[in-house]
């Protein structure tokens, strides 16, 4: 039986899928992933995530932000545009946002203005908040906890920390994406341990496409490039170690989704 999906965490604009985007996307619903949401990185591939979920409105939803990497290269000036892209009925939740500590492609100071200013929009507009945190924990979780209070929710987007990380989250009130990093039985060790940790009604699933292919696919895909075709195999995994059915993950994983982006009703199969 397939079971329904969403994937809330799609590169979907990203070139590597320029040639064969709608295969891509029919492979995916093939395989039972019926919703997907298009994350937005910068101003452009937000852009480009919206113009993408007007294709298929019902399938898709996009995500508005800039990425910590890209803190650097946004100013004061383009806020007005980011705010506009926000309030766009085409999307479900701002960001991606947050801090970036590892690879550290902005510096700390404009990765935190930036992760202000995009917590203040997300409060401005009434969406919830796609994040990203690495290696910055408390940093981020005292930024975030200024703005919880007035955010609409808040999900932690590719979560791969450890106990005491997750522990904070749950008690901060975010959801918690999983991604095909508990698939690797080495780097992903320790969050096959603690996902079972995580409430059913605040766990979802995602991708990364085309990053983060699931190292333990069999057969190997010729490329390295993560579809969310895929997401069926990470499923099935999450369900594994927290001792559940896939069908009981897919329902409710699927049910938070699509609450938390407000995928539209007409939308749900």
């Amino acid at each position: 039986m397939t079971l329904a999906l969403a994937d809330i965490g799609l590169n979907l604009a990203h070139d590597s899928f320029d040639h064969d985007r709608d295969d891509v996307v029919a492979s995916a619903v093939a395989a039972g992933v019926h919703h997907m949401v298009i994350t937005g990185s910068t101003l452009a591939s937000t852009r480009a995530a919206i113009d993408l979920v007007r294709t298929a409105p019902a399938m898709f939803r996009a995500t508005a932000g800039i990425h910590p990497h890209h803190a650097r290269d946004f100013h004061d000036a383009e806020l007005e545009e980011l705010r506009g892209l926000m309030q766009a009925p085409e999307v479900g939740a701002a960001g991606e946002c947050g801090l970036d500590y590892f690879r550290n492609f902005s510096p700390h100071a404009d990765q935190e203005r930036v992760f202000r200013l995009q917590l203040e929009l997300a409060t401005e507009t009434g969406k919830p908040v796609f994040l990203h945190q690495r290696d910055a924990h408390d940093a981020f979780t005292a930024i975030l906890g200024d703005y919880l209070p007035r955010l609409k929710g808040a999900v932690a987007h590719c979560f791969t920390g450890d106990e005491r990380e997750l522990r904070d989250y749950l008690s901060l009130g975010l959801s918690i994406g999983i991604t095909g990093w508990i698939c690797d039985e080495r780097r992903g060790a320790r969050l096959r341990e603690v996902v079972r940790l995580i409430p059913l009604d605040r766990l979802m699933l995602e991708t990364d496409a085309p990053y983060l292919l699931p190292r333990d696919l069999e057969p190997r895909p010729k490329s390295r490039r993560n579809e969310p075709r895929y997401l069926p195999h990470i499923l099935e995994t999450v369900a594994a170690c927290r001792g559940e059915t896939p069908a009981a993950v897919a329902e409710a994983t699927t049910r938070n989704a699509l609450a938390f982006f407000a995928f539209p009703a007409s939308g749900v199969p």
